[in-house]
């Protein structure tokens, strides 16, 4: 008995180890991205991710829990606009909008209770649509959970952002001109 329990001991010390160590080895940051292809101008793209009046049209959450809450606060549009959310399912945060430059960037500063990320829609004109590319940067710092969360990163928000900017290009082209 003395043995095995001295083994767990051991083993638990080099997990331990392992997840410290590992830790420190990992990056400080993640990134993920997606991209597509709508055709509509990136002025009419701007005008409908640079407020989040219409949001839960597009939102690839909105759908997984149309029950969950949502606040709007700041201006309707633009640097300064902000939405808040709760639910039992999408959790509780809140992004505002920290930067709006018409018609090829906007940059969201996002809350997810604590833990802060930026999600930046970059556009840029391609044919006779806009390329708009979706991305979300985390810095985890010295926060050895959060850099071990931060490999999954793109495997649990990348199908999600997929997802959101199928429904953005459907919203976008199925509306009148």
């Amino acid at each position: 008995m003395k043995t095995l329990l001295k083994g767990a001991l051991y083993l638990l010390l080099l997990l331990g180890i392992v997840f410290v160590a590992g830790g420190f080895l990992l990056p400080a940051s993640s990134h993920v991205e997606r991209s597509i292809v709508i055709e509509r101008p990136p002025g009419e793209v701007h005008a409908m991710l640079n407020s989040f009046q219409r949001f839960n049209e597009w939102s690839p959450w909105y759908e997984m829990e149309p029950t969950a809450k949502y606040a709007y606060s700041g201006p309707q549009a633009g640097v300064g606009a902000a939405m808040s959310w709760q639910g039992d399912k999408v959790g509780s945060g809140s992004q505002r909008i920290v930067e709006s430059t018409p018609p090829s960037r906007i940059v969201n500063a996002l809350d997810f209770g604590g833990t802060e990320a930026t999600a930046r829609f970059d556009l840029q004109e391609e044919g006779a649509g806009t390329r708009v590319t979706w991305s979300l940067d985390s810095q985890h710092g010295y926060n050895l959970v959060s850099r071990w969360f931060g490999l999954a990163m793109d495997s649990m928000v990348g199908k999600d952002y997929e997802k959101g900017l199928l429904k953005l290009k459907q919203t976008l082209e199925d509306a009148p001109h």
